[in-house]
């Protein structure tokens, strides 16, 4: 009797403790590698069984139609997918910018997408210039600027499921959707930031800071890891010693300790790298990191080696098969998942 309501006990102390964030992970059969183009800006497939050795689909071509989805320039960069948290459907975020017709590294917005078959996507469209109009949660909430008018970047999103998000109506869970914002008249650098998503996708909440080192900061990349119970940050930081470099906090969304100093990707030397995206390959316990080296002519997409903690990083080597690799991110697939994508692939084809 005592060991039943000892148990009980332990039971509903479980209970109150909050569920560890964490984007859900399914698939033990291959990989899909959603970015952007190095070719043009739009996004694209690949498909691995290896996490190494990749087969483009589409011949490295547009997915989608990028003018569809990004309605403020008409391009989709740096992808990031992940499935949604009842494993239905897929999401996907990507910084609304086109280079190529503004002429300027500086863009307004970002695009939220959803699919229910890796093929077929809807949109939403936030134009951050048109300021607290954007945010579902505008009437509560503190703008973190004052004119919206004057941003010049919403960079690289990322999506990362937190069950333990309340809305304002009770409604618990919601996606930390995270990026880094300027706004040039009244922050001197990049910061991130974050904002949270209702699970239709298509409602945001008001920008809040995510952390601030002194220093400009893109390109993050959050995982929770059971290996020690910390989440971790890969960040491109242009402060101090540039470069690829590991954070942690045990909270989602404050408490980030600077960067580990000694712990970076130093192994390529001066060359500039950036958009890193962690994986786990399938049955593995310790980590692969891919990025942009974008200094070199002609680039590199580089995959290097993590242990259990996401340190130590080792051994990198170039993606394989993929044509135009650039940002973008890591996805398990299921073997169903993977036909369809193949099948879709030689439709493609068919039609040319």
């Amino acid at each position: 009797m005592i060991k039943k309501q000892l148990f009980t006990t332990l039971l509903a102390c479980a209970a109150l403790l909050p569920v560890q964030a964490q984007n859900l992970q399914k698939g033990d059969y291959g990989y899909l590698y959603c970015h952007m183009s190095d070719r043009g800006e739009y996004t694209a497939y690949a498909i691995s069984r290896d996490g190494y050795h990749y087969q483009d689909i589409n011949n490295g071509n547009a997915i989608f139609d990028p003018q569809e989805h990004a309605r403020i320039e008409g391009g989709t960069r740096d992808a990031y997918i992940t499935r949604s948290t009842d494993g239905k459907g897929y999401l996907m975020v990507t910084t609304d910018m086109c280079v190529a017709k503004s002429h300027i590294w500086d863009n307004y917005g970002i695009d939220l997408l959803k699919s229910k078959d890796l093929i077929h996507w809807t949109s939403v469209t936030f134009d951050f210039r048109k300021g607290m109009q954007n945010f579902c949660d505008a009437a509560t909430a503190t703008s973190p600027y004052k004119d919206w008018s004057t941003i010049n970047r919403v960079w690289a999103p990322q999506i990362f499921w937190d069950p333990n998000y309340i809305w304002a109506d009770g409604t618990k869970g919601g996606y930390l959707i995270y990026y880094s914002m300027l706004n040039r008249p009244e922050e001197k650098y990049d910061r991130m930031y974050y904002s949270y998503a209702d699970k239709s996708f298509t409602r945001l909440t008001t920008p809040r800071l995510l952390f601030d080192w002194g220093y400009a900061t893109i390109d993050c990349d959050i995982n929770y890891l059971e290996s020690d119970g910390l989440y971790h940050m890969l960040i491109k930081k242009e402060g101090g010693h540039p470069g690829i470099y590991t954070a942690t906090s045990k909270y989602l969304t404050h408490d980030w300790g600077e960067p580990v100093e000694h712990d970076f990707v130093s192994f390529e030397g001066k060359k500039k790298c950036e958009g890193s995206s962690a994986f786990q390959l399938i049955g593995d316990s310790t980590w692969r990191v891919a990025y942009i080296q974008y200094s070199d002519k002609p680039k590199h997409y580089r995959i290097c080696k993590a242990d259990k903690n996401l340190r130590n990083f080792s051994d990198p080597v170039d993606i394989q098969g993929v044509t135009g690799p650039q940002h973008g991110s890591f996805m398990r697939l299921t073997k169903k998942e993977y036909n369809r994508l193949l099948k879709w692939d030689r439709q493609l084809k068919a039609k040319k």
